[in-house]
């Protein structure tokens, strides 16, 4: 089974220590989003675990110990924009210590392991096409051989991101306006060597060189891996989406980072206070169990097999 780490809060910015803890163990709990007294008990060992699939935008707590995720195929998806603390908040200095910690990322692990997520796009009048365009350049500038692709999705109207339409001041592009936009972001891309994809978009820009990514990729894992899969789509994403399946050992309301534009986060009261229950040695990624929860142990087992013609003399 492939481990997703995780689409609901950074864990590798700030519960890295949790991580390598839970790893340790081999095992961690997970409450059901829809039900939180409903708890699965996910086995982390090498033999189910075929891949973990990282999701940051500030990876440097969990590079410290990446020699502990040896046994594993593991990625990176790492988030860099050009929007500024307005938008997010809780983030390092990018020029002074994301940019560093993004190329140091891959040189350690190789650049087909970190992916660069320029994401979610929104337009503002400080943040308009223009500006995205600018930043957009200085940044594959400077990651240009550091990574192979970039993966970019355009801002969805989730109820969550609703809630602070107001304070991102985001305005409505119409979709040539879009089209056009991608079309000079693609130029760009190939000016840099980089494959330029969309996460989960409606919209076909396959025209313009752009096409549909996997962000939890099974092709990606095969060659890292040096196995096969079988997986198949994940029928809990959007039809849009192209991943395979995957467990996420993330929750909803734990990322103290602040973006504005988060879908995960979407009460910033419960936040705090779940971020203030978190403990590094509980199996819960926040709280305790209560006389109410009822734990299970979820069926894992690994999806891998290895092509036997690849060794046919």
């Amino acid at each position: 089974m492939i481990i997703s780490v995780s689409r609901r809060t950074d864990i590798p910015a700030f519960y890295a220590e949790w991580f390598y803890n839970r790893l340790r163990a081999g095992y961690v709990l997970v409450r059901n989003p829809m039900n939180v007294h409903s708890v699965s008990k996910v086995a982390l060992s090498p033999e189910v675990v075929d891949a973990f699939v990282f999701w940051t935008k500030n990876p440097l707590p969990l590079m410290k110990r990446l020699d502990e995720l040896a046994e594993y195929p593991y990625y990176f998806q790492f988030t860099l924009t050009g929007y500024e603390k307005d938008i997010e908040p809780g983030l390092p200095d990018k020029k002074q210590v994301l940019l560093p910690a993004f190329k140091e990322l891959a040189a350690k692990t190789g650049r087909q392991r970190v992916i660069w997520r320029y994401d979610p796009i929104f337009f503002s009048s400080r943040y308009s096409a223009e500006y995205h365009l600018e930043c957009f350049e200085a940044l594959a500038a400077e990651l240009s051989g550091s990574t192979e692709r970039c993966v970019i999705s355009f801002m969805d109207e989730y109820r969550n991101t609703k809630r602070n339409a107001q304070k991102l001041s985001a305005v409505s592009y119409s979709s040539e306006e879009i089209y056009a936009f991608a079309a000079r972001l693609a130029k760009i891309a190939d000016k840099y060597g980089l494959k330029l994809q969309t996460c989960a978009e409606t919209e076909d820009f396959t025209p313009l060189g752009i096409t549909a990514s996997a962000c939890i990729d099974k092709d990606l894992i095969e060659n890292i891996g040096g196995f096969k899969l079988k997986a198949g789509k994940d029928k809990n994403q959007r039809p849009e989406c192209c991943c395979v399946a995957s467990i996420d050992i993330g929750a909803y309301n734990t990322c103290p980072g602040g973006c504005l534009y988060c879908y995960a986060n979407y009460n910033a009261g419960m936040v705090k206070i779940n971020c203030a229950a978190h403990d590094k040695t509980s199996p819960l990624l926040f709280g305790k169990l209560s006389p109410q929860d009822v734990v299970t142990e979820r069926k894992m087992k690994s999806c891998k097999y290895y092509d036997t013609e690849l060794f046919e003399v």
